[in-house]
């Protein structure tokens, strides 16, 4: 019997291509909005699999733009009640819900502050969207799975594509364009093969570099959610600074590398490490030792690292379900978590 989270990400194509259809002239006008404000610097306001985005979001932005783009405590509102010079920033909240108090607290905080603040949630009329000056629909459709899929795709999509209309770059508007027929193409992609080397395992790493270490992110997040496996995310080099202790034979790792200027050394740590005897799977061609996983070169370095994480839950769902789990409910879960 199908899941509905396998169901979800089956959908996650078509999801990309509503919000860009529908959600056309909403993107373009807070694309415009950021190039009137030119701000000199740019905020983020997430938790979980929207601040995987987010995450995603900043290095978009700090590699296209070069402004630099800070995550914010959503606490320091809504627990600490900080005041905040952002009135020469712009700042973008992430939330599938839109009714997280301190998430909404922090964006509330922002837009008073001065910023230009962009919301992207699924779900309007919400509170996040008030909070906002410019709140998007992400359009991804009814999600009933507990671990976030589509939300989380289209979270990254929208700001893409706000990113696009901020800066004219005809490159990136052009892959955004055709990220619907990219991700239909990921989601078929089988990493099944990385099922035989977890048998054992207790832990993992997953890795990654620039964006595609928000990819990372979220998958060691889907692993621990889905099946209740502990896994830890880092960046592809900042694992050689400790944890890289930790790995040695069997030792299974997920490495995650997109079609950009990272590829070599990020293919280059996941041999090192394959050396010392870890089992690693590697989404790149120039890996030598490393096992190697398909994947979608979408043409472009920021869509390519986006294209991975379809696979990848393909994968983690089929792998919680091996393990008698259930990944459309996980235990301690619930699909709205609300902070404050």
């Amino acid at each position: 019997m199908q899941t509905n989270m396998r169901r979800e990400i089956d959908e996650i194509p078509e999801a990309a291509a509503r919000l860009l259809e529908r959600s056309a002239t909403g993107l373009a006008q807070a694309g415009a909005a950021l190039r009137a404000k030119n701000p000199s610097f740019l905020v983020t306001i997430a938790r979980g699999s929207s601040d995987h985005a987010a995450l995603f979001l900043k290095y978009a932005i700090e590699l296209t733009t070069g402004r630099p783009v800070a995550s914010l405590g959503p606490s320091l509102a809504s627990i600490y009640g900080a005041d905040l010079k952002l009135g020469g920033a712009a700042a973008i909240a992430i939330s599938q819900s839109g009714k997280s108090p301190d998430i909404v607290a922090m964006a509330e905080a922002a837009t008073r502050a001065g910023a230009v603040s962009i919301a992207l949630t699924n779900t309007l009329p919400s509170p996040i969207a008030e909070a906002c000056t410019h709140p998007l629909d992400i359009l991804a459709g009814p999600e009933i799975a507990v671990a976030a899929t589509k939300s989380y795709v289209n979270s990254i999509v929208a700001g893409l594509a706000v990113l696009g209309e901020w800066t004219g770059d005809a490159t990136l508007k052009h892959a955004v364009a055709d990220l619907p027929n990219q991700l239909a193409k990921a989601v078929k992609l089988d990493w099944q093969d990385f099922a035989g080397d977890l048998a054992e395992a207790e832990s993992l790493y997953v890795l990654g570099r620039g964006p595609a270490l928000a990819i990372a992110s979220e998958a060691a997040l889907k692993f621990k959610e889905t099946s209740g496996m502990h896994a830890e995310a880092y960046s592809a080099a900042e694992v050689l600074h400790g944890p890289v202790a930790l790995v040695g034979p069997r030792f299974p790792v997920l490495v995650l590398a997109a079609r950009d200027a990272a590829e070599a050394s990020v293919a280059d740590i996941a041999d090192g490490m394959s050396a010392k005897g870890a089992v690693v799977h590697v989404t790149s061609a120039r890996a030598g030792k490393a096992k190697r996983l398909p994947f979608v070169e979408t043409g472009h370095p920021l869509t390519d690292a986006l294209a991975l994480i379809l696979p990848f839950y393909g994968f983690v769902e089929a792998w919680s379900r091996s393990r008698g789990l259930n990944p459309d409910a996980p235990e301690n879960l619930k699909k709205v978590t609300e902070t404050r």
